[in-house]
């Protein structure tokens, strides 16, 4: 298919921002724009992006990629939501913005799978401890190129420790949950003691004012 063909699909847009920087994880620190696409069933209680109720009064507007494309400002892009993998559209989104020169990163609860293409940085944040109907699907265990928890109890980590014992050849990241970050930032401390795989990751981006 065409460049210019793939240009006029459509995606479902919760908002964007051009030159922010990655509050989290591997690239933190990062300039980068963001995509969110709209819409995620997994309802995590902590949603900083209204989705904990399923969403049904959060912002959704159709947009084309060539829309899109030319908001762009910086040379990596983070696809977030929501959860971007329910949206059909999202390999050839992808693409489109690979096509572009740009580096791509996605963002995931790994509850739904697709093929992208290699060169595309999957983050995974599993929420089947939470959230029991939406698992993380096999593929995402071995696809992913970081892993990371939202930390409240320090439990967490218990639920996916078979998994993760088959993932020890990429960094894991251990986030506070925001909420309750002062209870859990000790935890974490504990915890990074287990593994020298482990890496605390705090919200650098709210800690700072940006969005």
């Amino acid at each position: 298919m065409a460049v210019h063909e793939k240009n006029h699909f459509q995606v479902p847009i919760h908002e964007t921002f051009q030159s922010t920087v990655q509050g989290e994880g591997f690239w933190v620190g990062t300039l980068v724009d963001f995509i969110r696409l709209s819409g995620c069933p997994v309802q995590c209680p902590w949603c900083d992006t209204g989705y904990s109720d399923g969403g049904g009064n959060t912002l959704r507007e159709l947009r084309p990629f060539a829309e899109l494309l030319k908001e762009l400002k910086s040379s990596r892009v983070v696809i977030s939501g929501g959860e971007p993998f329910i949206h059909k559209q999202l390999p050839n989104l992808v693409q489109a913005l690979l096509d572009t020169g740009r580096q791509v990163n996605i963002e995931t609860s790994g509850a739904f799978w697709q093929e992208l293409p290699a060169s595309t940085w999957i983050t995974l944040s599993p929420k089947q401890h939470i959230s029991p109907n939406y698992p993380v699907q096999e593929p995402f265990w071995q696809r992913a190129n970081e892993i990371k928890f939202v930390i409240s109890t320090g439990q967490e980590l218990d639920f996916y420790k078979d998994y993760l014992l088959s993932s020890s050849d990429r960094p894991i990241f251990l986030q506070p949950e925001w909420h309750v970050r002062d209870r859990a930032i000790p935890i974490i401390l504990e915890l990074l003691q287990r593994d020298p795989n482990y890496r605390l990751s705090l919200q650098t981006h709210k800690y700072i004012g940006v969005l």
